[in-house]
């Protein structure tokens, strides 16, 4: 898990996306430009949650989301999605 400086607003959590596959299960390699985006991650950084309403990820989950929620973000060479909490569909 990556350290970034940089914390959230609100219900926005910073998530940073699971690389992609690079081989099947059965053991075959898939080339790059066929690899799907993951759409799993693991929870950097969260904000203080809206009024009444707190969060319910911690830093250091993982968490499965939509295949276009956040915005991509790149930070020191990484890069991250910063996401409502909304966006996020499962912890796993």
């Amino acid at each position: 898990m990556s350290k970034v400086n940089i914390t959230p607003l609100a219900d926005r959590v910073l998530v940073e996306p699971m690389p992609a596959e690079t081989k099947t299960a059965s053991g075959l390699y898939i080339p790059d430009s066929a690899q799907e985006k993951q759409l799993k991650g693991t929870v950097i950084a969260i904000g203080n949650g809206k009024k009444d309403e707190p969060l319910t990820v911690k830093v250091g989950d993982k968490v499965l989301y939509g295949q276009y929620a956040g915005s991509e973000l790149k930070l020191d060479g990484n890069t991250y999605l910063m996401m409502r909490e909304d966006d996020i569909m499962a912890i796993i």
